[in-house]
């Protein structure tokens, strides 16, 4: 490892071994606002530059936009990076703003082929199934993702948002590598069931919205008066109103730690996401997303802060005090199926 590079981890028993940071594409072209596409392109260069080699998208991200955007990144390092893309999230085409949870079996083919043309590779590093869908047994969907692997279309499986027993089923099926969950110092309830059973299995843990989808870092403290029209935190209720002014105080524990290491508070945030696999015993595999250069630098040399078990007993308790839910409609989770 040369110096400002960052380590690696195997994605738990059965998976590849990819940067034990990865970084979430989804704001590139979907959620967040405008991007800026030269920014963004250069930001995949830097953090491959840095070590990234995990690049997480799905197809849902822009209704296929961002796997498009993506491919000549992925094309011009195939051998470098390690593509995660997902599958579930229908987009009907006379609402767009719509999503219809599928799992079934035709399905799941035709969203790989669709996939696969958009990214133009042969072959899916990592393929998750985004949300499940309760009306579609998981021995059967997981049944179908598992022939993708025999027929060379996907090399590893992975699950998100699903329940621990969920996870069981599904591993007796087919190998899991990852199950990606939100999971942050404001999103912490995946550590009761889901985390000891990866843990058991030998799955690793991705941690979507290391940064709670930014209110981590600070850099907004109400999504109504802070972020533009389009952005989505504007739906979500932790990031708005009351909520909002209740959840900001909540920072300054963490800008007490982060001060006495002279980092950013996302860099703490990130810290404290990388330290949970010493702590409970499994890969974790933050995948913090940004459109600029400047911000994957940052968080990449959050892998190399190791915080006192002082610190992390004064972090502890932040995820209680947070106010309102991940979503307006937790349902969209595995929160209400546990």
């Amino acid at each position: 490892m040369t110096d400002g590079t960052i380590t690696t981890a195997k994605l738990g028993d059965h998976g590849p071994e990819v940067s034990v940071q990865g970084l979430g594409c989804m704001g590139m072209s979907f959620g967040y606002g405008p991007a800026d596409a030269d920014a963004s392109r250069a930001t995949l260069e830097r953090a491959l530059e840095l070590g990234v080699t995990l690049y997480d998208t799905a197809d849902a991200y822009g209704a296929g936009e961002n796997e498009r955007f993506l491919s000549p990144f992925f094309k011009a390092h195939r051998d470098e990076v390690v593509i995660a893309t997902k599958f579930a999230l229908s987009i009907p085409p006379d609402d767009p703003t719509r999503r219809i949870v599928r799992n079934d079996p035709p399905y799941i083919r035709e969203a790989v082929e669709a996939s696969l043309k958009r990214l133009d590779v042969d072959a899916i590093d990592l393929y998750y199934m985004h949300r499940r869908d309760v009306n579609v047994p998981i021995e059967e969907s997981v049944g179908t993702m598992a022939d993708l692997v025999r027929e060379g279309k996907v090399k590893h499986l992975g699950l998100s948002e699903v329940t621990a027993g969920e996870l069981r089923a599904a591993h007796a099926v087919h190998p899991i590598a990852a199950v990606q969950s939100e999971w942050s110092l404001f999103s912490r309830d995946i550590e009761t069931h889901v985390v000891p059973a990866a843990r058991e299995l030998g799955v690793a843990l991705v941690a979507y919205s290391p940064l709670g989808r930014g209110f981590l870092t600070g850099s907004f403290k109400n999504a109504d008066q802070d972020l533009t029209a389009g952005d989505f935190r504007r739906q979500q209720p932790r990031f708005t109103g009351d909520n909002a002014t209740a959840n900001a105080t909540l920072l300054e524990l963490i800008r007490a730690v982060a001060e006495a290491h002279d980092a950013t508070l996302g860099q703490i945030a990130l810290a404290w996401a990388q330290q949970q696999a010493t702590i409970h015993g499994l890969p974790v595999i933050p995948i913090p997303g940004t459109r600029k250069p400047a911000r994957v630098e940052e968080n990449t040399a959050a892998t190399r802060i190791v915080l006192t078990d002082e610190e992390l007993d004064l972090l502890d308790g932040i995820a209680a005090q947070v106010a309102g839910t991940r979503y307006a409609d937790m349902a969209f989770t595995s929160a209400g199926r546990e």
